[in-house]
């Protein structure tokens, strides 16, 4: 049984990503009883994830502001601000920041993907090791043990 669940901005879990940016995971699996992930990105020009799929979710994301370029196989579009991207799951996909800063809102469904962001990424809520940075074995770790498939480089 789904119970309701209320949080304010301050008690949002914030983790650094990749390329120093940071994913705010504003709601989990234990606060939706499985069912969804929503989160949201604060990044930089030319943050990119690896060319990847998810093999256990669909994922929407939402630009609230900037500009990306997204691919989704190997088909290239640009997305500007307001624009949404809905990936099925199983579609390889990315994307690269071309604004200087960019905002996405992230929703997949069902939940389980903070798994993946949590075992890569750092806690901001905790002291920050000199010279941090997501590694790409532990990237590709997180990213198996979570049921996502990198299939190449930052596009």
């Amino acid at each position: 049984m789904s119970i309701p669940y209320l949080a304010q901005s301050d008690q949002h879990q914030q983790l650094e990503w990749l390329d120093g940016g940071t994913l705010s995971v504003l709601l989990d699996g234990a606060a939706t009883s499985g069912n969804l992930t929503v989160g949201r990105f604060a990044v930089s020009k030319g943050e990119a994830p690896p060319f990847h799929m998810h093999t256990r979710e669909d994922e929407v994301f939402l630009l609230l502001e900037g500009t990306a370029l997204v691919w989704v196989g190997e088909q290239q579009m640009e997305l500007s601000e307001g624009g949404i991207v809905y990936l099925p799951r199983n579609i390889p996909h990315g994307y690269r920041i071309t604004s200087a800063t960019a905002d996405l809102l992230m929703i997949c469904t069902p939940a389980g993907i903070e798994g993946m962001f949590r075992h890569a990424g750092r806690d901001r809520a905790t002291p920050r090791p000199d010279n941090f940075q997501i590694d790409p074995a532990t990237l590709a770790e997180a990213a198996d043990t979570h049921g996502q498939i990198i299939i190449g480089p930052p596009r």
